[in-house]
């Protein structure tokens, strides 16, 4: 996946480009990821923040994760999309809104986390790693990032 990938909000106020690949991805069911998109979970794509161009303003809200990380989220201020958010736990990653892409077939979920949070009318799939929390980053087995 080398190709430029766009995205943008609901009511086109908000765009942006993505050049490079994918570097993490997966459905996080916390209760900030439900209670932020209005379902049962996020789908987020992980790139490289320096590869992520967005033309447009961007209203953002701040919150501490459950690991005491100081999680960011981006929306549109005019129709309330989710666009992107940075974790200051990732640096130098961005975390896409899969639902905001323009085709969403460029995502590949990897991973389902949070799982034991997931409502019963919409359990994880089957068929990739899933864990009841976050996993500690493969480079430091002891901290978490969301």
């Amino acid at each position: 996946m080398n190709d430029t990938i766009r995205g943008g909000c609901l009511c086109g106020a908000v765009r942006y480009e993505i050049s490079g690949a994918q570097t993490v991805g997966g459905d996080c069911y916390c209760d900030d990821c439900r209670r932020s998109s209005g379902t049962a979970f996020c789908s987020h794509m992980g790139v490289a923040e320096d590869g992520f161009a967005v033309t447009g303003d961007l209203a953002a809200f701040a919150k501490p994760a459950d690991s005491g990380n100081l999680v960011t989220r981006k929306f549109c201020p005019t129709c309330g999309s989710a666009v992107v958010s940075v974790n200051s736990g990732a640096p130098g990653l961005a975390f896409v809104r899969a639902s905001s892409l323009d085709d969403p077939e460029t995502f590949a979920p990897q991973m389902t986390v949070y799982a034991s949070r997931a409502p019963s009318w919409a359990p994880p799939p089957a068929g990739r790693p899933t864990f009841p929390e976050m996993p500690p980053p493969p480079d430091r087995p002891d901290a978490a990032t969301a």
